[in-house]
């Protein structure tokens, strides 16, 4: 309901109230004043696996959720703070064929099976993040460390080893403001969205720059088959493809989706029927209550129509939402 047909309909019936007399809203005055129907299902939609950062609301309960016909059939949590007082969050999160789900946290990274055992663990050094976790065939993962130096790495979860370092420079000392989401292509090479220097860089595993692209405030970068990289512009709430040549072949921003609200659009999935999935955070926003009815993801076809958009705050609520995974 807008806010203003609803004060003004509340002024009418307390008016009326008042003079002894009674009012009545009629169906199509009430249709009216109703907020727009999301399309798609809600929760029901796709079954999927959903993380996000900085759930303020409840300090014990940081948590990643699997989600079937609706309802949550899983879920891990984990306090937004450790004993030392170190922020906690779940940034990345994927569920591998194994049935384990491994995940970033801000404060390290780590692999939890099914009955919610801990099975890997890395532990952020101090003065370090970790934002972004990607499997990597079997047993082994790239994750990214915030930091100075900063760092990208390839450890082996089954014997815990560091089996490659790769140096990422950048002129951005403070660590939060780094990097997000990483992830290696299929030819080898890593994606590296420079947030803070509006930048998206690919690197060999050396560290040595092989192709880069403008992009403020850039979240997350996959690179699809047919060579075209999807960047999510998080703050600069975005979402665009661009080609080899850094040229611009698709984008969306918030004239494309007047109905819902764009906050920090962080990450951006590319599906097989040409459908994105778009992760709208909203969490930036440290009031709470405007949390609420908001759309924490959606999904729209290539012609930027939204079939899908999830505004998930009870039964189950799902808090702010940065990583998805669809799983049909």
């Amino acid at each position: 309901m807008q806010p203003v047909l609803f004060a003004v309909n509340a002024a009418l019936a307390l008016n009326a109230l008042s003079a002894g007399t009674a009012t009545s809203v009629t169906p199509a005055a009430a249709s009216a004043t109703a907020e727009p129907a999301l399309a798609g299902k809600g929760p029901a939609q796709h079954p999927f696996l959903y993380a996000g950062e900085w759930d303020t609301r409840k300090p014990l309960e940081q948590s990643m959720f699997i989600v079937r016909d609706g309802k949550v059939v899983w879920h891990y949590s984990m306090p937004l703070r450790t004993p030392a007082g170190r922020i906690q969050e779940f940034d990345d999160a994927t569920l591998l064929s194994s049935g384990n789900i491994i995940f970033s946290r801000m404060s390290g990274a780590g692999m939890v099976s099914p009955d919610k055992k801990l099975v890997w663990e890395y532990l952020a050094p101090p003065g370090t993040e970790i934002h972004s976790c990607q499997s990597i065939g079997q047993d082994r993962v790239l994750i990214m460390r915030n930091g100075n130096p900063a760092q990208a790495m390839l450890i082996n979860t089954a014997t815990g080893k560091i089996e490659k370092i790769i140096p990422i420079p950048t002129s951005i000392k403070g660590t939060h403001g780094q990097f997000r989401h990483i992830r290696m292509t299929r030819a080898g090479t890593i994606l590296v969205p420079h947030m803070s220097e509006g930048k998206v860089v690919e690197y060999d595993l050396e560290g040595k720059e092989v192709w880069s692209v403008k992009a403020r405030s850039a979240w997350s970068a996959v690179r699809l088959k047919n060579g075209n990289t999807p960047i999510a512009g998080d703050a600069a709430k975005y979402v665009r493809a661009v080609n080899h040549k850094g040229a611009t072949v698709w984008e969306l921003t918030q004239a494309d989706v007047p109905d819902i609200k764009l906050f920090n659009t962080q990450t951006a999935n590319r599906l097989a029927n040409g459908n994105t999935v778009i992760c709208n955070w909203c969490a930036g926003d440290n009031n709470t209550a405007h949390w609420p009815g908001t759309v924490q993801v959606f999904e729209v076809t290539p012609e930027k129509k939204v079939v899908w958009a999830l505004s998930s705050w009870k039964a189950p609520d799902l808090g702010p939402s940065t990583s998805i995974q669809l799983l049909d």
